[in-house]
Order: C-alpha cells, then sequence, then structure tokens
C-alpha cells in the first residue's frame, strides 16, 4: 500500500513545502493538495517548490476540477512541472464542489468532466484533442504522463470513473462504503472494456494517532460535514431511499442544515455539528497506531492502493511522524 499526504494550501507555503518534505523522509510517496482558488493559495505555484524540494513524492490537487481553469492551461501546467520534474504529477479531478460554489457558479457536469479527463490527460501526454471544437497540440510536450484520477461518490460518477480515470479517490475510509464503491469502478471499468485491475484505488481521509478518542474525534468531525456536503447532493438528485446509493451513506445528513464553505475542511467547522460519533469513527482513522494498521488492512484486502492522509488538525508532524515510524512499515511488509 503506498501512503500520501493531503493538505491545504494556506499560507506561507512555505510550510507545505516543509510538511510535504517531512512525508517523503517518513515513507510517503504522494503528496497531494486541496484546489479551490479562492480559498486557499494557488496550488501549481507550491507544487514547483514541493517537486524542487522533494526527491520522489508524487503531487497533484485533491482535487481539481474542469470549471476554473480552461483545459489547455490545466494540461498546459501539469506538463511543464511533468518536463522541470521528471513526470512527477498527478491530476485528481471531480466536479468542483468547493471551488465552483464559493465562486457562484455550480460544479461542473459529468458530461463536461467525463470530456475534460481525456482531453486534459491527451494534451498533457503529447496527443492532440478537440478544445470547444477546436484541434490543440502542444507541440513541446516529449515523453509526457499524466495519470488522471477521479473524485466520486454516485453512481454515474463511479461509472464515469470506472469508464475513464486511471485511478479513483474515494474520499471516506468506512469499509463497507469502500467495499461498494470500489466494486461499482470495476464492474464500470469492465463493462467498458477495460482492465478493472489496472484503475488505482485511493482512499483519503484524516487520520489522527491518539489514546484520546474523544479529542481526536472533534479534530476530525470536520470531514464528516464535507463529505455530507456531497452526500446531500446525491439525496437531492436520487432520493433518501432510492436504493442508487447506501442508506449507510445517506442516513447521517438528515440533521443537516447548509454548509459554510470559509470552514471547509477546518477543525471546528460549525457545519459539521450535525455528524455523529460514529460516523467520525467510520470515516476516519483514529485511536492508537494499532488500530490504523489493523483498518488499513482491511481497506488493503479490499483492494485499496493508496491511503491518503487528510493532516488538517491540530498534530500535522506528529501524525506523518507516526504514520512513518509505526504505520507505513506495517503496511509495506
Amino acid at each position: 500500500m503506498d501512503f500520501g499526504l493531503v493538505l491545504q494550501t494556506d499560507p506561507p507555503a512555505s510550510g507545505v513545502v516543509s510538511l510535504m518534505k517531512r512525508a517523503e523522509r517518513n515513507g510517503f510517496r504522494y503528496g497531494w493538495t486541496f484546489d479551490s482558488a479562492v480559498l486557499w493559495q494557488e496550488p501549481f505555484v507550491i507544487y514547483s517548490q514541493i517537486l524542487a524540494h522533494t526527491q520522489k513524492l508524487r503531487v497533484g490537487p485533491m482535487v481539481t476540477n474542469p470549471g476554473t481553469r480552461t483545459w489547455e492551461v490545466t494540461a498546459s501546467t501539469f506538463a511543464t512541472l511533468n518536463d522541470m520534474y521528471g513526470n512527477r504529477m498527478v491530476c485528481g479531478i471531480g466536479r468542483g464542489d468547493s471551488a465552483m460554489r464559493v465562486a457562484g457558479r455550480k460544479p461542473n457536469t459529468l458530461a463536461r468532466l467525463g470530456e475534460a479527463i481525456d482531453v486534459i490527460r491527451d494534451l498533457a501526454e503529447g496527443r492532440e484533442a478537440l478544445v470547444d471544437g477546436s484541434p490543440l497540440r502542444l507541440p513541446w510536450v516529449k515523453d509526457g504522463e499524466l495519470p488522471v484520477w477521479m473524485a466520486a461518490y454516485g453512481p454515474k460518477a463511479l461509472a464515469l470513473a470506472g469508464e475513464k480515470a486511471d485511478g479513483f479517490i474515494l474520499q471516506l475510509a468506512d469499509p463497507f462504503l469502500t467495499e461498494w464503491m470500489v466494486k461499482s469502478v470495476r464492474d464500470a471499468a469492465a463493462a467498458a472494456g477495460r482492465d478493472p485491475a489496472a484503475i488505482t484505488i485511493c482512499v483519503a481521509a484524516p487520520a489522527y494517532v491518539s489514546e484520546d478518542l474523544d479529542h481526536a474525534r472533534e479534530q476530525c468531525r470536520w470531514f464528516g460535514g464535507m463529505v455530507g456536503n456531497h452526500v446531500a447532493d446525491l439525496v437531492s438528485r436520487y432520493g433518501e431511499h432510492s436504493g442508487m446509493v447506501p442508506e449507510e451513506l445517506t442516513e447521517y445528513v438528515k440533521a443537516r442544515q447548509g454548509y459554510d464553505y470559509s470552514h471547509h475542511g477546518r477543525t471546528g467547522n460549525p457545519s459539521a455539528d450535525f455528524v455523529p460519533d460514529e460516523i467520525v469513527d467510520r470515516f476516519c482513522l483514529l485511536g492508537p497506531a494499532e488500530a490504523h494498521i489493523e483498518k488499513l488492512r482491511a481497506l488493503r484486502d479490499l483492494g485499496v492502493d493508496q491511503f491518503a492522509v487528510y493532516d488538517m488538525h491540530d498534530a500535522k508532524e506528529a501524525t506523518i511522524d507516526a504514520y512513518g515510524q509505526h504505520v507505513i512499515p506495517a503496511l509495506r511488509s
């Protein structure tokens, strides 16, 4: 199992770079950041510094979207960084929740997202693609390589990930839901004539290594609110008891009263007050290192290739070090 570190690009950028360097020293192989231009600093500028100050770390957004940048600009940015630092970029992409809504726009449609996946990958790898009806190619790209991993929850999005993406990003660490969603992605891949085993599976969730479960839960409760924001979209689209989405995922959002993006992804988010302890425990990794190892082994048995640690709480350095000392060696042995 590979491990990734996920951060927000809060200033100073030097702090983000420092944490990524620490992660690589501790055995993490991927460095991810949020991508929401209003809420945080521009990640692609910071990626250049992360890549310059690490040796092998693979870097990318979790996740970008097809609406805040034109596709040829997105592809060119990835390709430039790949050319400078040896094909170490990964494109995580989704519909654009915070990035679009904070700017007063709706998230992108799945049809637009599916088209963008193909176009961005083709351009970044040096192939011609149609952009708004015009054939384009980046003539300077040589030997480019850009895996595109898609974030998804709902049935149509899971199917799209299986049909088009090189990897699937699931932003929760509940084994039951992971099994259901991984199966959906791989079934869609097989139906599209692709090799289901070729799709990289990445589970991303907060991790907090501590014996104090009450404190750990409060540091990570924000995540249930963030996931609930996506789940609320699914409930409005498919209904509460549609059978299209597991009720284990939709049940807890009944008490949700809206969402304030000014606290997005942050400890103490008041929009996460509705999230019960049970959901925090199911969606996150909490407790002593042994508990993390046990849950990660279960996820690995379900086909998860990477666990990406959302490190957004009051123990960033301690979590990175605990994973490097105890968790990562156990999952790689």
